[in-house]
Protein backbone atom coordinates (compact mmCIF):
# COMPACT_ATOMS: atom_id res chain seq x y z
CA UNK A 1 0.00 0.00 0.00
CA UNK A 2 1.39 3.53 -1.35
CA UNK A 3 2.06 5.56 2.18
CA UNK A 4 3.04 8.62 -0.11
CA UNK A 5 0.71 12.03 0.90
CA UNK A 6 -1.74 12.60 -2.42
CA UNK A 7 -0.84 16.32 -3.81
CA UNK A 8 -2.76 19.25 -2.77
CA UNK A 9 -3.73 21.75 -5.02
CA UNK A 10 -3.67 25.37 -3.02
CA UNK A 11 -5.30 28.82 -3.21
CA UNK A 12 -3.00 31.02 -5.12
CA UNK A 13 -2.74 34.18 -2.91
CA UNK A 14 -0.57 37.06 -2.56
CA UNK A 15 1.63 35.53 -5.33
CA UNK A 16 1.64 32.50 -3.82
CA UNK A 17 0.11 28.66 -3.45
CA UNK A 18 -1.25 28.39 -0.05
CA UNK A 19 -3.36 26.20 1.70
CA UNK A 20 -4.05 25.44 5.49
CA UNK A 21 -2.15 21.60 6.86
CA UNK A 22 -5.37 19.54 7.73
CA UNK A 23 -7.73 21.76 6.07
CA UNK A 24 -11.04 20.56 3.96
CA UNK A 25 -10.36 18.84 0.68
CA UNK A 26 -11.98 17.20 -2.38
CA UNK A 27 -10.81 14.83 -4.93
CA UNK A 28 -9.79 15.26 -7.56
CA UNK A 29 -10.01 12.56 -10.64
CA UNK A 30 -8.56 12.13 -13.94
CA UNK A 31 -11.72 11.29 -15.92
CA UNK A 32 -10.16 8.49 -18.13
CA UNK A 33 -9.31 5.94 -15.82
CA UNK A 34 -11.22 7.47 -12.38
CA UNK A 35 -8.40 7.58 -10.31
CA UNK A 36 -7.86 10.10 -8.07
CA UNK A 37 -5.28 12.46 -9.54
CA UNK A 38 -4.79 14.74 -6.80
CA UNK A 39 -7.14 16.52 -3.25
CA UNK A 40 -8.19 20.30 -3.84
CA UNK A 41 -7.91 22.57 -0.55
CA UNK A 42 -11.79 23.71 -0.14
CA UNK A 43 -11.21 27.54 1.67
CA UNK A 44 -12.75 27.72 4.86
CA UNK A 45 -13.56 31.18 5.94
CA UNK A 46 -9.75 32.46 7.31
CA UNK A 47 -8.71 31.53 3.83
CA UNK A 48 -11.53 33.43 2.01
CA UNK A 49 -10.95 36.50 4.11
CA UNK A 50 -7.47 36.42 3.43
CA UNK A 51 -7.57 36.54 -0.47
CA UNK A 52 -10.82 38.92 -0.34
CA UNK A 53 -7.89 41.21 1.35
CA UNK A 54 -5.24 40.42 -0.68
CA UNK A 55 -7.47 41.21 -3.94
CA UNK A 56 -8.34 44.65 -1.67
CA UNK A 57 -4.59 45.66 -1.72
CA UNK A 58 -3.85 44.44 -5.34
CA UNK A 59 -6.26 46.96 -6.44
CA UNK A 60 -5.01 49.60 -4.51
CA UNK A 61 -1.75 49.18 -6.25
CA UNK A 62 -2.73 47.99 -9.53
CA UNK A 63 -5.31 50.72 -10.04
CA UNK A 64 -2.51 53.04 -9.96
CA UNK A 65 -0.38 51.74 -12.45
CA UNK A 66 -0.59 54.00 -15.44
CA UNK A 67 -2.28 52.99 -18.82
CA UNK A 68 1.00 51.85 -20.94
CA UNK A 69 2.05 49.83 -17.53
CA UNK A 70 -1.01 47.90 -16.97
CA UNK A 71 -1.09 47.54 -20.90
CA UNK A 72 2.85 46.01 -21.16
CA UNK A 73 1.73 43.49 -18.48
CA UNK A 74 -1.01 42.41 -20.63
CA UNK A 75 1.01 41.48 -24.04
CA UNK A 76 3.96 40.15 -21.71
CA UNK A 77 0.86 37.67 -20.31
CA UNK A 78 -0.26 36.98 -24.10
CA UNK A 79 3.13 36.04 -25.44
CA UNK A 80 3.58 33.56 -22.15
CA UNK A 81 0.38 31.85 -23.11
CA UNK A 82 1.03 31.91 -26.91
CA UNK A 83 4.15 30.34 -26.44
CA UNK A 84 3.10 27.51 -23.39
CA UNK A 85 -0.46 26.94 -24.69
CA UNK A 86 0.28 22.88 -25.02
CA UNK A 87 0.91 23.06 -21.15
CA UNK A 88 -2.11 24.24 -20.70
CA UNK A 89 -4.04 22.15 -22.75
CA UNK A 90 -2.20 19.08 -21.40
CA UNK A 91 -3.64 19.78 -18.15
CA UNK A 92 -7.40 20.56 -19.11
CA UNK A 93 -7.23 17.11 -20.20
CA UNK A 94 -5.68 15.57 -17.67
CA UNK A 95 -8.56 16.54 -14.89
CA UNK A 96 -11.52 17.67 -16.81
CA UNK A 97 -10.57 14.81 -19.97
CA UNK A 98 -11.83 16.27 -23.27
CA UNK A 99 -9.68 15.55 -25.91
CA UNK A 100 -6.13 17.51 -26.31
CA UNK A 101 -6.92 19.54 -29.89
CA UNK A 102 -10.28 20.52 -28.50
CA UNK A 103 -8.54 21.72 -25.20
CA UNK A 104 -6.24 23.56 -27.29
CA UNK A 105 -9.16 25.10 -28.54
CA UNK A 106 -10.44 26.23 -25.85
CA UNK A 107 -7.12 27.90 -25.03
CA UNK A 108 -7.02 29.70 -28.70
CA UNK A 109 -10.84 30.69 -27.93
CA UNK A 110 -9.67 32.20 -24.56
CA UNK A 111 -6.71 33.96 -25.67
CA UNK A 112 -8.96 35.87 -28.39
CA UNK A 113 -10.20 37.69 -24.85
CA UNK A 114 -6.56 38.29 -24.05
CA UNK A 115 -5.98 39.91 -27.27
CA UNK A 116 -8.56 42.54 -27.23
CA UNK A 117 -7.62 42.88 -24.07
CA UNK A 118 -4.38 44.15 -25.14
CA UNK A 119 -5.87 47.53 -26.55
CA UNK A 120 -8.07 48.22 -23.64
CA UNK A 121 -6.77 51.80 -23.46
CA UNK A 122 -9.22 52.93 -26.68
CA UNK A 123 -11.87 50.73 -25.10
CA UNK A 124 -12.22 52.65 -21.65
CA UNK A 125 -12.06 55.93 -22.88
CA UNK A 126 -14.33 58.70 -21.84
CA UNK A 127 -15.91 61.20 -23.58
CA UNK A 128 -15.49 65.29 -24.20
CA UNK A 129 -17.97 67.99 -24.58
CA UNK A 130 -16.79 71.43 -24.92
CA UNK A 131 -18.47 74.71 -24.20
CA UNK A 132 -21.92 72.73 -23.00
CA UNK A 133 -23.21 75.78 -21.64
CA UNK A 134 -21.05 79.26 -21.53
CA UNK A 135 -17.55 78.40 -20.15
CA UNK A 136 -18.82 74.64 -19.32
CA UNK A 137 -17.17 71.51 -20.46
CA UNK A 138 -18.67 67.84 -19.37
CA UNK A 139 -16.86 64.78 -19.80
CA UNK A 140 -16.79 61.29 -18.32
CA UNK A 141 -14.04 58.93 -17.07
CA UNK A 142 -14.51 55.27 -16.96
CA UNK A 143 -12.80 53.78 -13.34
CA UNK A 144 -12.24 50.30 -12.26
CA UNK A 145 -14.73 48.69 -9.84
CA UNK A 146 -12.10 47.33 -7.27
CA UNK A 147 -11.86 43.62 -6.39
CA UNK A 148 -14.29 41.40 -8.43
CA UNK A 149 -14.98 38.07 -8.26
CA UNK A 150 -15.46 35.39 -11.27
CA UNK A 151 -17.22 32.31 -10.49
CA UNK A 152 -16.30 29.58 -13.36
CA UNK A 153 -17.44 25.85 -14.26
CA UNK A 154 -15.76 22.44 -14.80
CA UNK A 155 -16.40 22.30 -18.87
CA UNK A 156 -14.05 25.39 -19.55
CA UNK A 157 -11.57 25.92 -17.07
CA UNK A 158 -9.40 27.93 -18.73
CA UNK A 159 -11.34 29.76 -21.39
CA UNK A 160 -14.45 31.04 -19.42
CA UNK A 161 -12.23 32.67 -16.75
CA UNK A 162 -10.36 34.38 -19.60
CA UNK A 163 -13.72 35.42 -20.54
CA UNK A 164 -13.58 37.93 -17.83
CA UNK A 165 -9.86 38.24 -15.98
CA UNK A 166 -8.22 39.80 -18.95
CA UNK A 167 -10.78 42.69 -19.46
CA UNK A 168 -11.31 43.43 -15.54
CA UNK A 169 -7.67 43.18 -14.94
CA UNK A 170 -6.91 45.86 -18.16
CA UNK A 171 -9.28 48.17 -16.82
CA UNK A 172 -7.29 48.05 -13.59
CA UNK A 173 -9.66 45.58 -11.19
CA UNK A 174 -8.40 43.14 -8.89
CA UNK A 175 -9.58 39.71 -9.56
CA UNK A 176 -10.80 36.60 -7.04
CA UNK A 177 -11.21 33.53 -9.52
CA UNK A 178 -12.79 30.45 -7.92
CA UNK A 179 -12.49 27.90 -10.39
CA UNK A 180 -14.44 24.36 -10.63
CA UNK A 181 -13.20 22.37 -7.81
CA UNK A 182 -13.30 19.46 -10.27
CA UNK A 183 -10.50 20.66 -12.65
CA UNK A 184 -8.34 23.18 -10.31
CA UNK A 185 -5.18 23.29 -12.04
CA UNK A 186 -5.49 25.71 -14.88
CA UNK A 187 -6.18 27.90 -12.73
CA UNK A 188 -2.97 27.94 -10.64
CA UNK A 189 -1.12 27.42 -14.08
CA UNK A 190 -2.70 31.03 -15.11
CA UNK A 191 -1.84 32.72 -11.63
CA UNK A 192 1.86 31.64 -12.22
CA UNK A 193 1.70 33.04 -15.60
CA UNK A 194 0.42 36.11 -14.83
CA UNK A 195 2.83 36.42 -11.97
CA UNK A 196 5.91 35.70 -14.94
CA UNK A 197 4.49 38.30 -17.14
CA UNK A 198 4.40 41.38 -13.88
CA UNK A 199 1.10 41.65 -12.75
CA UNK A 200 1.51 42.67 -8.99
CA UNK A 201 0.45 39.93 -6.16
CA UNK A 202 -3.27 40.23 -5.03
CA UNK A 203 -4.34 41.19 -8.58
CA UNK A 204 -5.05 37.89 -9.36
CA UNK A 205 -6.23 35.54 -6.86
CA UNK A 206 -7.22 31.97 -6.86
CA UNK A 207 -9.47 30.97 -4.27
CA UNK A 208 -10.48 27.08 -4.49
CA UNK A 209 -13.78 25.45 -2.61
CA UNK A 210 -17.33 24.79 -2.90
CA UNK A 211 -20.32 26.57 -1.61
CA UNK A 212 -18.66 28.49 1.25
CA UNK A 213 -16.47 29.91 -1.18
CA UNK A 214 -18.81 30.97 -3.73
CA UNK A 215 -20.95 32.40 -0.79
CA UNK A 216 -18.20 33.97 0.51
CA UNK A 217 -17.36 35.92 -2.43
CA UNK A 218 -21.16 36.60 -3.06
CA UNK A 219 -21.56 38.51 0.61
CA UNK A 220 -18.35 40.09 1.00
CA UNK A 221 -18.57 43.83 1.07
CA UNK A 222 -15.25 44.45 -0.40
CA UNK A 223 -16.24 42.40 -3.73
CA UNK A 224 -18.12 44.55 -6.06
CA UNK A 225 -19.02 42.49 -9.15
CA UNK A 226 -19.81 38.55 -9.50
CA UNK A 227 -18.98 36.80 -13.05
CA UNK A 228 -20.59 33.32 -13.62
CA UNK A 229 -20.78 30.99 -16.02
CA UNK A 230 -22.96 27.34 -14.94
CA UNK A 231 -26.34 25.67 -14.88
CA UNK A 232 -29.36 27.93 -14.64
CA UNK A 233 -30.10 27.53 -10.87
CA UNK A 234 -26.93 28.08 -9.64
CA UNK A 235 -27.12 31.26 -11.67
CA UNK A 236 -30.16 32.34 -10.32
CA UNK A 237 -28.82 31.73 -7.21
CA UNK A 238 -25.71 33.93 -7.61
CA UNK A 239 -27.49 36.45 -9.31
CA UNK A 240 -30.12 36.74 -6.75
CA UNK A 241 -27.65 36.71 -3.88
CA UNK A 242 -25.01 39.07 -5.23
CA UNK A 243 -27.46 41.45 -5.78
CA UNK A 244 -28.78 41.52 -2.70
CA UNK A 245 -25.65 42.35 -1.25
CA UNK A 246 -25.44 45.12 -3.61
CA UNK A 247 -23.18 43.97 -6.81
CA UNK A 248 -22.89 44.02 -10.19
CA UNK A 249 -23.71 40.47 -11.72
CA UNK A 250 -23.77 38.57 -14.74
CA UNK A 251 -24.70 35.07 -14.35
CA UNK A 252 -24.51 32.95 -17.59
CA UNK A 253 -27.14 29.88 -17.05
CA UNK A 254 -27.70 26.53 -18.84
CA UNK A 255 -29.21 25.95 -22.15
CA UNK A 256 -30.87 23.26 -24.61
CA UNK A 257 -29.57 24.59 -28.05
CA UNK A 258 -31.61 23.40 -30.98
CA UNK A 259 -30.80 22.90 -34.96
CA UNK A 260 -33.20 23.82 -37.12
CA UNK A 261 -33.14 21.54 -40.67
CA UNK A 262 -34.91 22.68 -43.40
CA UNK A 263 -35.46 20.16 -46.44
CA UNK A 264 -33.25 22.22 -48.74
CA UNK A 265 -30.47 21.56 -46.54
CA UNK A 266 -27.39 20.24 -47.27
CA UNK A 267 -27.91 16.75 -45.30
CA UNK A 268 -23.97 15.67 -45.36
CA UNK A 269 -23.19 19.21 -43.96
CA UNK A 270 -25.77 19.09 -41.46
CA UNK A 271 -24.46 15.31 -40.89
CA UNK A 272 -21.07 16.01 -40.02
CA UNK A 273 -22.41 19.22 -37.66
CA UNK A 274 -24.58 17.90 -35.52
CA UNK A 275 -22.19 15.06 -34.84
CA UNK A 276 -19.27 17.57 -33.76
CA UNK A 277 -21.80 19.89 -32.21
CA UNK A 278 -23.40 17.23 -30.12
CA UNK A 279 -20.84 15.01 -29.31
CA UNK A 280 -17.58 17.33 -29.05
CA UNK A 281 -16.20 17.70 -25.34
CA UNK A 282 -18.68 15.00 -25.08
CA UNK A 283 -21.36 17.49 -25.11
CA UNK A 284 -20.21 19.17 -21.80
CA UNK A 285 -21.07 22.86 -23.82
CA UNK A 286 -23.70 25.46 -23.12
CA UNK A 287 -23.43 25.88 -26.89
CA UNK A 288 -23.58 22.32 -27.80
CA UNK A 289 -26.26 21.09 -30.02
CA UNK A 290 -28.79 18.84 -28.09
CA UNK A 291 -31.85 18.77 -30.19
CA UNK A 292 -32.32 18.43 -34.20
CA UNK A 293 -35.07 20.12 -35.16
CA UNK A 294 -35.86 17.91 -38.79
CA UNK A 295 -38.47 19.42 -41.22
CA UNK A 296 -39.94 16.76 -42.59
CA UNK A 297 -39.19 14.65 -45.14
CA UNK A 298 -35.85 14.75 -44.14
CA UNK A 299 -35.70 12.63 -40.82
CA UNK A 300 -34.81 9.41 -41.86
CA UNK A 301 -31.98 9.94 -44.42
CA UNK A 302 -30.58 12.49 -41.93
CA UNK A 303 -30.64 9.79 -39.02
CA UNK A 304 -29.46 7.82 -41.54
CA UNK A 305 -26.45 9.92 -42.10
CA UNK A 306 -25.96 11.06 -38.45
CA UNK A 307 -25.56 7.26 -37.06
CA UNK A 308 -22.88 6.26 -39.81
CA UNK A 309 -20.95 9.04 -38.63
CA UNK A 310 -21.70 7.91 -34.52
CA UNK A 311 -19.98 4.42 -35.68
CA UNK A 312 -16.77 5.89 -36.96
CA UNK A 313 -16.06 7.79 -33.95
CA UNK A 314 -13.69 6.63 -30.96
CA UNK A 315 -13.58 7.30 -27.82
CA UNK A 316 -10.84 7.01 -25.63
CA UNK A 317 -8.30 8.81 -23.13
CA UNK A 318 -7.84 12.57 -24.27
CA UNK A 319 -4.45 12.46 -23.78
CA UNK A 320 -4.10 9.97 -27.05
CA UNK A 321 -2.98 6.17 -26.99
CA UNK A 322 -1.19 4.88 -29.78
CA UNK A 323 -3.03 4.95 -32.27
CA UNK A 324 -3.43 8.91 -32.02
CA UNK A 325 -6.10 11.04 -30.29
CA UNK A 326 -9.44 9.68 -30.13
CA UNK A 327 -12.91 12.15 -31.13
CA UNK A 328 -14.30 12.06 -27.93
CA UNK A 329 -13.15 11.66 -24.27
CA UNK A 330 -14.85 10.69 -20.69
CA UNK A 331 -17.33 12.92 -19.11
CA UNK A 332 -16.09 15.08 -15.84
CA UNK A 333 -17.05 12.26 -13.16
CA UNK A 334 -19.25 9.20 -12.36
CA UNK A 335 -22.17 11.18 -11.00
CA UNK A 336 -22.69 13.24 -13.89
CA UNK A 337 -22.08 9.76 -16.26
CA UNK A 338 -25.05 8.85 -14.17
CA UNK A 339 -27.15 11.36 -14.71
CA UNK A 340 -26.24 11.52 -18.04
CA UNK A 341 -27.94 8.23 -17.83
CA UNK A 342 -30.91 8.81 -16.50
CA UNK A 343 -32.00 11.09 -19.08
CA UNK A 344 -31.71 8.39 -21.68
CA UNK A 345 -33.81 6.19 -19.51
CA UNK A 346 -36.77 9.08 -18.46
CA UNK A 347 -36.61 9.24 -23.09
CA UNK A 348 -37.17 5.62 -23.36
CA UNK A 349 -39.81 5.71 -20.70
CA UNK A 350 -41.54 8.63 -22.46
CA UNK A 351 -41.77 6.38 -26.07
CA UNK A 352 -38.10 8.09 -27.77
CA UNK A 353 -36.41 5.47 -29.66
CA UNK A 354 -33.27 4.42 -28.60
CA UNK A 355 -31.42 5.21 -32.41
CA UNK A 356 -28.00 4.78 -30.60
CA UNK A 357 -27.38 3.89 -27.13
CA UNK A 358 -23.88 4.82 -24.89
CA UNK A 359 -25.31 3.78 -22.08
CA UNK A 360 -22.74 1.10 -20.09
CA UNK A 361 -19.96 2.40 -22.86
CA UNK A 362 -16.36 0.83 -21.62
CA UNK A 363 -13.12 1.48 -22.65
CA UNK A 364 -10.65 -1.42 -22.58
CA UNK A 365 -7.92 -0.83 -20.71
CA UNK A 366 -9.81 2.17 -18.45
CA UNK A 367 -13.08 0.20 -17.44
CA UNK A 368 -13.03 2.83 -14.32
CA UNK A 369 -13.08 5.45 -16.61
CA UNK A 370 -16.39 8.11 -16.83
CA UNK A 371 -17.97 6.70 -19.90
CA UNK A 372 -20.48 7.47 -21.93
CA UNK A 373 -20.95 7.01 -25.71
CA UNK A 374 -22.33 8.75 -27.91
CA UNK A 375 -26.35 8.69 -27.96
CA UNK A 376 -28.72 9.11 -30.70
CA UNK A 377 -32.81 9.50 -29.88
CA UNK A 378 -35.41 10.07 -32.24
CA UNK A 379 -38.79 10.59 -31.87
CA UNK A 380 -38.65 12.32 -28.86
CA UNK A 381 -41.94 14.09 -27.19
CA UNK A 382 -41.44 17.79 -26.48
CA UNK A 383 -43.23 16.85 -23.18
CA UNK A 384 -40.35 14.73 -21.97
CA UNK A 385 -37.76 16.13 -19.38
CA UNK A 386 -35.51 15.14 -21.69
CA UNK A 387 -36.23 17.34 -24.14
CA UNK A 388 -37.00 20.37 -22.06
CA UNK A 389 -34.04 20.29 -19.39
CA UNK A 390 -30.64 20.56 -20.04
CA UNK A 391 -28.62 16.75 -20.23
CA UNK A 392 -24.93 18.29 -20.49
CA UNK A 393 -24.08 14.77 -21.94
CA UNK A 394 -23.24 13.05 -25.47
CA UNK A 395 -27.00 12.57 -26.24
CA UNK A 396 -28.49 14.17 -29.22
CA UNK A 397 -32.82 13.73 -29.40
CA UNK A 398 -34.18 14.20 -33.18
CA UNK A 399 -37.54 15.96 -33.11
CA UNK A 400 -39.57 16.17 -36.19
CA UNK A 401 -41.94 18.69 -37.19
CA UNK A 402 -43.71 19.30 -40.26
CA UNK A 403 -43.04 23.51 -41.05
CA UNK A 404 -40.29 25.84 -40.60
CA UNK A 405 -43.04 27.97 -38.14
CA UNK A 406 -43.48 25.11 -36.02
CA UNK A 407 -40.03 24.48 -35.20
CA UNK A 408 -39.74 28.09 -34.82
CA UNK A 409 -42.23 28.05 -32.41
CA UNK A 410 -40.95 25.24 -30.44
CA UNK A 411 -37.85 26.61 -29.63
CA UNK A 412 -39.51 30.15 -29.03
CA UNK A 413 -41.45 28.30 -26.09
CA UNK A 414 -38.48 26.67 -24.78
CA UNK A 415 -37.24 27.93 -21.33
CA UNK A 416 -33.76 28.80 -22.32
CA UNK A 417 -32.26 31.19 -25.06
CA UNK A 418 -28.37 30.76 -25.50
CA UNK A 419 -27.59 29.64 -28.90
CA UNK A 420 -29.36 27.64 -31.81
CA UNK A 421 -28.69 27.16 -35.36
CA UNK A 422 -30.59 26.93 -38.71
CA UNK A 423 -28.94 25.20 -41.60
CA UNK A 424 -30.78 25.75 -45.18
CA UNK A 425 -29.88 27.14 -48.19
CA UNK A 426 -32.65 29.41 -48.39
CA UNK A 427 -31.56 32.84 -47.90
CA UNK A 428 -34.67 34.33 -46.91
CA UNK A 429 -35.77 31.44 -44.33
CA UNK A 430 -32.39 32.18 -43.21
CA UNK A 431 -32.48 36.06 -42.40
CA UNK A 432 -36.36 35.62 -41.44
CA UNK A 433 -35.44 33.23 -38.79
CA UNK A 434 -32.76 35.40 -37.41
CA UNK A 435 -35.47 38.12 -36.92
CA UNK A 436 -37.91 35.89 -35.13
CA UNK A 437 -36.18 33.42 -33.06
CA UNK A 438 -35.82 34.52 -29.21
CA UNK A 439 -32.16 33.34 -28.33
CA UNK A 440 -29.29 34.96 -28.22
CA UNK A 441 -26.92 33.88 -30.38
CA UNK A 442 -27.52 32.47 -33.95
CA UNK A 443 -25.73 30.32 -36.25
CA UNK A 444 -26.85 30.06 -39.95
CA UNK A 445 -25.14 27.10 -41.37
CA UNK A 446 -23.20 27.38 -37.96
CA UNK A 447 -23.40 24.56 -35.27
CA UNK A 448 -22.02 26.80 -32.35
CA UNK A 449 -22.18 30.20 -33.08
CA UNK A 450 -20.02 31.57 -29.87
CA UNK A 451 -19.14 35.06 -30.93
CA UNK A 452 -15.34 36.32 -31.68
CA UNK A 453 -14.03 38.62 -28.55
CA UNK A 454 -15.12 41.82 -30.13
CA UNK A 455 -18.63 40.94 -30.06
CA UNK A 456 -20.08 39.86 -26.53
CA UNK A 457 -21.71 36.18 -25.47
CA UNK A 458 -24.68 35.07 -23.80
CA UNK A 459 -28.51 34.43 -24.51
CA UNK A 460 -31.96 35.49 -23.15
CA UNK A 461 -34.38 34.19 -21.03
CA UNK A 462 -33.16 31.74 -18.62
CA UNK A 463 -30.06 31.17 -20.21
CA UNK A 464 -28.97 35.06 -18.74
CA UNK A 465 -29.47 36.63 -15.29
CA UNK A 466 -28.45 40.67 -15.45
CA UNK A 467 -28.00 42.89 -18.39
CA UNK A 468 -24.21 42.31 -19.04
CA UNK A 469 -22.80 40.32 -21.63
CA UNK A 470 -19.55 38.88 -21.25
CA UNK A 471 -16.68 39.81 -23.06
CA UNK A 472 -16.79 42.17 -25.86
CA UNK A 473 -18.52 45.86 -25.45
CA UNK A 474 -20.21 44.01 -22.35
CA UNK A 475 -17.36 43.62 -20.37
CA UNK A 476 -15.63 46.65 -20.81
CA UNK A 477 -18.62 48.24 -19.61
CA UNK A 478 -19.30 45.90 -16.70
CA UNK A 479 -15.98 46.11 -15.21
CA UNK A 480 -15.73 50.08 -14.81
CA UNK A 481 -18.18 52.72 -13.47
CA UNK A 482 -18.20 55.77 -15.54
CA UNK A 483 -17.99 59.39 -13.86
CA UNK A 484 -19.44 62.33 -15.39
CA UNK A 485 -18.06 65.94 -14.67
CA UNK A 486 -18.82 69.36 -15.41
CA UNK A 487 -16.58 72.20 -15.35
CA UNK A 488 -15.89 76.01 -15.13
CA UNK A 489 -12.87 77.40 -14.92
CA UNK A 490 -13.94 81.10 -14.93
CA UNK A 491 -12.41 83.46 -17.09
CA UNK A 492 -10.03 85.91 -14.81
CA UNK A 493 -12.10 89.06 -16.46
CA UNK A 494 -15.57 88.18 -16.07
CA UNK A 495 -17.28 86.75 -12.66
CA UNK A 496 -20.82 85.23 -12.66
CA UNK A 497 -22.52 87.01 -9.55
CA UNK A 498 -24.97 85.45 -7.59
CA UNK A 499 -27.93 83.95 -9.11
CA UNK A 500 -30.00 81.19 -6.93
CA UNK A 501 -32.50 80.00 -9.77
CA UNK A 502 -31.48 76.53 -11.13
CA UNK A 503 -29.07 76.22 -13.71
CA UNK A 504 -29.49 76.55 -17.29
CA UNK A 505 -27.36 75.93 -20.14
CA UNK A 506 -26.99 78.80 -22.62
Amino acid sequence: MSTETPRIIGHWIDGAVRHTPGGRTAPVHNPATGAVSAHVALADEAEIAEAIASAKRGFQLWSGFSIAKRQTVLFAFRELLNARKKELAAIITAEHGKVLSDAMGEVLRGQEVVDLATGFPSLIKGAYSENVSTGIDVYSLKQPLGVVGVISPFNFPAMVPMWFFPIAIAAGNAVVLKPSEKDPSASLWIAELWKEAGLPDGVFTVLQGDKLAVDGLLTSPDVQSISFVGSTPIAQYIYETASRHGKRVQALGGAKNHMLVLPDADLDLVADQAVNAGYGAAGERCMAISVVLAVEPVADELIAKITERIERLRIGNGAGDANGEPDMGPLISGVHRDKVSSYVDIAEADGAEIVVDGRGFTVEGHEDGFWFGPTLLDKVPTSSRAYREEIFGPVLSIVRVSTFAEGVDLINSGAFGNGTAIFTNDGGAARRFQHEIQVGMIGINVPIPVPVAYHSFGGWKNSLFGDAKAYGAHGFDFFTREKAITSRWLDPATHGGINLGFPQNH
